[in-house]
């Protein structure tokens, strides 16, 4: 009994809170963002939107969330703010309005840096000091100062000084004449330089892996090619882990040792799917790779498409070769089977070749051999026998070198880069082929995107054969204009020069120029417009064709979808509407 007692007098003080209990809206006026979050932030007030409040605690924290509230803009160089409020209450809640006055801010009026000459002529180290000397001038902002000191701070250790130590770190300020006056001061120490190289985990012989390190002993210490290493032993695809750990701690007389962990990737790949492109139609592709043969490094890889206008079995052996530049040789051998709207051909092609990184380029040189019977002219459902179609059966020895680069952001989906690639293939006069020729080809491709929800791709192509008898080349040789990839609004290799039966069978020149404007309403779903002209012609005789339309835009998890519909512009032999669906990055 006296157990109850006791709890139901305890009763009306724990209902006393209960009926207190309020919350507070804060308003804050006077500033925009984003000085007005900082002062949300800053204000204890802000504390108890959502939680609940009694009438004491409200004027207690009222009273402090002036001074609360200019030293939140302080950060941003306001050091003079002044702050008045208002306090309400509505109902069970209190409503707090603070009006701030943010006053002169103080600017920085000097930049002092004392860095050690040799460290502060490195480029990487220039820029980022430069990045503190153009604060001067400037409002003072805390968050930019500490982020322009770091990354001058991280340059040096990227830059081998590893026991740089930042001695001055001191930011004067002079309210009376709203200035800041930066001292910053660096003991930078010895630069390091690069030890051993120990793999970890390879299941290669130790020396095979030599040729993706891009310095040597002795080089000075820097994380970018650490981060080259990294990349390099990653994209061998021999690995499906690769961690590059500079073992700093265990540092001795100025040199660093560098640890890699390696695990084996799985050693051999299928692969198989459906696919559809308006170019190839629906069709069927599988695949086996094995990323490594043997303890040297040999990979070996076979692919099988089967589709309606395309069938090819393509096998290729490559051999890594010693020395740095990830350089290979190539062996392969590919059987096609392409039909398209103007031609025919079945071919056979063995290649050999050397690839190699060349001052950041892809740099391919080698030989070709290629055999096989082709018809040009000839349209779906034709016999061979229609008047006009030509027929041609040749073998072509020659050689071929192509040159390739390509940056960007993101190759998932590219808000900035570009691509170029440039390739020529000539025979040796008539050693050992059907006729003599030389191409030259060229093209390129730029993507810029601009207020956050639009790109602009501009793209181009080149090219030109000098031959001694074009009716012994194969289509894949001649110049052929339309499709995906070139002037959309137009069949794939729809245009070119025509023999006397009004004829399709290809030019010996080509010129291509697009441009593309897509927009993106959310993350994955945006639209495009575009406008494609050039021809395939022979000489000088362009007659610029012009394709344009809309298209869809859709990121997908398998890759970015295109589907795009164009219409010729002018042209009266072309008239309609041509669907075009492209699956694939964008570079």
């Amino acid at each position: 009994m006296r157990r109850i007692r006791r709890c139901l007098s305890l009763l009306p003080l724990l209902l006393v809170p209960a009926l207190g209990h309020a919350g507070v809206q804060l308003v804050v006026d006077g500033v925009d963002d984003p000085l007005k979050a900082a002062v949300t932030a800053g204000v204890s007030l802000s504390q108890y939107a959502t939680r609940d409040v009694s009438e004491a605690q409200v004027h207690r924290l009222y009273d402090r969330a002036g001074e609360e509230a200019n030293q939140a803009l302080r950060p941003y160089g306001y050091y003079e703010a002044h702050t008045t409020g208002k306090l309400e209450q509505v109902g069970k809640d209190w409503r707090i309005t603070l009006h701030v006055v943010p006053g002169e801010p103080v600017k920085v009026t000097s930049v002092d840096i004392q860095l050690d000459p040799t460290a502060a002529a490195l480029r990487p180290i220039r820029a980022t000091r430069r990045g503190i000397e153009k604060l001067k001038g400037q409002r003072l902002d805390d968050t930019a100062y500490d982020a322009a000191r770091d990354a001058l701070n991280n340059a040096l250790t990227a830059n081998g000084y590893l026991d740089a130590k930042l001695t001055v770190r001191r930011v004067e300020v002079n309210r009376g004449e709203h200035s800041a006056a930066i001292h910053l001061a660096w003991d930078v120490g010895r630069r390091y330089r690069y030890g051993e190289v120990r793999f970890e985990g390879s299941q290669f012989q130790p020396a095979f892996l030599d040729r993706y390190i891009p310095f040597k002993p002795g080089d000075y210490f820097d994380q970018n090619q650490l981060l080259t290493l990294q990349q390099a032993l990653n994209g061998a695809d021999y690995f499906s882990a690769v961690n590059v750990i500079p073992e700093t701690d265990k540092a001795r007389d100025g040199v660093v040792d560098i640890r890699v962990q390696l695990a084996p990737a799985k050693r051999r790949i299928y692969t198989a799917g459906l696919f559809v492109g308006t170019d190839t139609g629906v069709g069927v592709r599988g695949g086996v790779e094995y990323r490594w043969i043997n303890r040297y490094g040999h990979k070996w890889k076979n692919d099988v498409v089967l589709a309606q206008r395309l069938k090819t079995v393509t096998s290729q052996y490559s051999i890594p070769l010693a020395g740095g530049n990830q350089r290979s040789l190539n062996f392969g051998v590919t059987y096609r089977d392409a039909n398209t709207v103007t031609s025919q051909s079945r071919t056979l092609e063995l290649v050999a070749n050397e690839s190699e990184l060349w001052h950041d380029w892809v740099r391919t040189v080698g030989v070709h051999a290629l055999t096989g019977t082709f018809s040009v002219g000839k349209r779906p459902n034709e016999p061979e026998s229609t008047p006009g179609v030509e027929h041609g059966h040749s073998t072509l020895i020659y050689a071929e070198g192509s040159l390739s680069r390509k940056a960007a952001d993101n190759f998932d989906f590219v808000r900035r880069g570009w691509s170029l690639n440039f390739d020529a293939r000539s025979t040796a006069g008539d050693l050992l082929s059907t006729a003599r020729f030389s191409e030259v080809m060229a093209s390129g491709k730029w993507i810029r995107s601009f207020w956050r929800t639009n790109r602009l791709i501009l793209r181009g192509d080149l090219g030109h054969v000098w031959t001694s008898n074009f009716e012994a080349l194969p289509p894949q040789l001649r110049f052929f204009a339309g499709g995906d990839q070139s002037i959309r609004g137009y069949a794939y290799q729809a245009v070119g020069p025509q023999n006397s039966y009004g004829r399709v069978i290809g030019g010996n020149s080509l010129v291509i120029a697009s441009a593309t404007l897509e927009h993106y309403f959310t993350p994955r779903w945006g639209i495009a417009t575009f406008v494609d002209a050039g021809n395939a012609f022979n000489d000088v005789n362009v007659h610029p064709k012009i394709g344009t339309g809309i298209g869809v835009r859709w990121r997908s998890p398998v890759g970015l979808i295109r589907v795009d519909v164009g219409t010729p512009i002018n042209d009266a032999q072309h008239h309609g509407v041509e669907l075009h669906l492209v699956i694939g990055p964008d570079l």
